[in-house]
C-alpha cells in the first residue's frame, strides 16, 4: 500500500499464551434476553472480534419504538449482515467475539455517553417516535440496561487476554448501505481507523489481495470518532485495532456472510504473525475534543 507504519514508545511483548478467554456475563434480569452474545475463544490467538451493531432487538416494554417492521428490520436499526460475519469469523479463528443484541435505536454502543447521537430522534429520515421526548433518567435506564454491559463485557476480554500474556488486537465488524441519497457506493469494503496504523494497513494490504474487490480507506465514514469503541478500548489502551465496513448488498443473505467469514479467516491469522502487533503502544487520536 505504500505507507510506513509509525513509531511508538512503550510496549509490552505478546506472549505465546494458548489459553482459553472466558468472557465474564453481564448481570441481567431473569428471562430477559442478555444484551451481549458472547462467542468464547482462545486468548492466545491474539485478536478480539467486536461487532456494535449485530442486533436490532427492542423489548417489548418500548413497544418496538413505534416503529413498524421495515423499519426495524432495516439498516437503520442494526448492521445487516454484520453479526453473521463476526462470528463467522470468530469460528474459523477461535478468537473471542463480543456482539450486542439490541438496536442501536435504543442506545447506539458505539458512541460516548455525552455525544449528541447517542440516543437518536431521527435516522435516515426516519422518526424515531419512541425517542422523540426521552429524558436524561431514561437514557441513563438504557445506559445500565444496554450500553454498559457491552464495554464490561469488551473489558473484559481484554483483561483475560492480557491476563494470558498476549494484549490484542481489535478488529470490529460493520455494515454499509449500497447507496447513499441514490449515489451509489462503490466499494465492497473499506477500513477505517485513526493514527494506529498497525491493524488497519496490513487489512488493507490483504483485502487489496483478493480478486475484483474495491476497498476503500476511512470511506463512507470516518475512524477518527472520539468516544466510539476503538477509541474507548483500544485507541486509549494502546491496542492495535481496525474496524472493516462490509457493503450490506454483499452480506445480507449467510452465503455472502460466510464468503466474508472466509475471507477474513484466510487474511486474519497471517496477520495475528505480524511483529509489534500486540505490543502496547500509545498513538494517540486525530478525533476531535
Amino acid at each position: 500500500m505504500g505507507h510506513l507504519l509509525p513509531r511508538a514508545a512503550e510496549f509490552l511483548y505478546c506472549g505465546l499464551a494458548m489459553l482459553r478467554s472466558p468472557i465474564t456475563e453481564p448481570d441481567q434480569a431473569p428471562g430477559a434476553l442478555p444484551p451481549v452474545e458472547l462467542i468464547d475463544g482462545d486468548a492466545g490467538f491474539g485478536l478480539i472480534i467486536l461487532c456494535d451493531h449485530a442486533g436490532n432487538h427492542i423489548p417489548e416494554a418500548y413497544d418496538g419504538l413505534g416503529l413498524g417492521e421495515g423499519v426495524r428490520r432495516s439498516h437503520v436499526a442494526y448492521d445487516i449482515g454484520a453479526r453473521g460475519v463476526a462470528a463467522g469469523l470468530a469460528e474459523l479463528t477461535g478468537a473471542p467475539a463480543v456482539m450486542t443484541r439490541y438496536s442501536r435505536l435504543l442506545i447506539d454502543p458505539n458512541r460516548a455517553a455525552d455525544d449528541p447521537t447517542l440516543v437518536m430522534r431521527i435516522a435516515d429520515g426516519s422518526v424515531i417516535t419512541g425517542n422523540a421526548r426521552i429524558d436524561g433518567d431514561e437514557i441513563a435506564r438504557r445506559a445500565t440496561a444496554f450500553h454498559a454491559p457491552y464495554h464490561t463485557a469488551i473489558d473484559s476480554a481484554i483483561e483475560r487476554a492480557i491476563e494470558a500474556g498476549c494484549p490484542p488486537a481489535i478488529l470490529s465488524v460493520h455494515s454499509f448501505t449500497p447507496r447513499f441519497h441514490g449515489v451509489e457506493r462503490p466499494w465492497h469494503a473499506t477500513v477505517l481507523w485513526d493514527r494506529d496504523a498497525r491493524l488497519p494497513l496490513r487489512l488493507l494490504d490483504g483485502l487489496g489481495r483478493e480478486r475484483d474487490l474495491v476497498i476503500g480507506e476511512n470511506v463512507p465514514y470516518s475512524g477518527k470518532l472520539k468516544g466510539d469503541t476503538l477509541y474507548r478500548h483500544a485507541t486509549g489502551r494502546g491496542l492495535a485495532h481496525a474496524l472493516i465496513e462490509i457493503r450490506q448488498d454483499l452480506i445480507a443473505g449467510e452465503d455472502g456472510q460466510r464468503e466474508w467469514a472466509d475471507r477474513l479467516g484466510r487474511i486474519m491469522p497471517e496477520i495475528m504473525k505480524a511483529p509489534g502487533l500486540h505490543e502496547i503502544r500509545y498513538y494517540g487520536s486525530d478525533a476531535g475534543g
